[in-house]
């Protein structure tokens, strides 16, 4: 499996086969580029435009915006938990859906904008975990002292950290990935941006413990 970090909370994974799944598509208020991509299956943790722009997205894909499990494509398999948006049940920024994507036999978790602690129940509905994508930024979502807490729940092999201030949304009322990074006590190679992750189930003891990645834009 391959996977790209596109900026915000937008991800595109694709597998030996070539089919390709990008999460939370960012639409141009994030001051992130809107390039097209081209994607088989479309993951939307929540409504919001930063998170939802399909319109961007090239070909006709499946879009998975609901709770269940799902089989969008052959050996392709989504998993899509609810949860909340804030620390209030919802009542401040509404729902959220946690998505499990497993592709060539490896588990990646896109938490969204999770907003709040998971229970021990709701960590259970979302595992396997093997890569992990969540939010450090706070304000909006966890920040970044309770996203080592959500690390230490949900026990990945790998982290990747998202949603979080960028030169290209400086005026975001979000902090950047630092404080996240020294509460991991990354080394100075996981604080290294990467621009391209290549995963197999076989090599998932061999990735990194933590990753910094580079947007790439297509």
């Amino acid at each position: 499996m391959l996977l790209r970090y596109m900026g915000h909370s937008q991800f595109l994974l694709e597998d030996h086969w070539g089919t390709r799944v990008l999460t939370d598509p960012f639409d141009a208020a994030t001051g992130y580029p809107t390039h097209p991509v081209r994607a088989d299956v479309v993951t939307v943790s929540h409504g919001h435009g930063d998170h939802a722009f399909v319109s961007k997205v090239e070909g006709e894909p499946v879009v998975i915006d609901r709770e269940g499990s799902f089989s969008p494509a052959p050996d392709v398999f989504v998993k899509a938990v609810s949860c909340w948006h804030d620390d209030a049940m919802g009542k401040k920024r509404g729902a959220n859906l946690m998505m499990n994507v497993c592709l060539d036999g490896v588990h990646v978790l896109h938490l969204g904008d999770l907003g709040h602690l998971p229970d021990h129940s709701l960590v259970e509905k979302a595992l396997p975990c093997d890569i992990l994508l969540l939010p450090v930024g706070g304000f909006f979502t966890i920040d970044a002292r309770q996203a080592v807490e959500v690390c230490r729940l949900f026990s990945p092999k790998c982290v990747i950290p998202m949603h979080y201030k960028t030169s290209y949304n400086a005026s975001w009322p979000i902090a950047d990935e630092k404080a996240f990074l020294d509460l991991m006590q990354a080394s100075p190679e996981e604080r290294l941006p990467l621009s391209l992750l290549r995963v197999t189930r076989e090599d998932l003891s061999e990735q990194p413990r933590l990753c910094v990645m580079e947007p790439v834009f297509e």
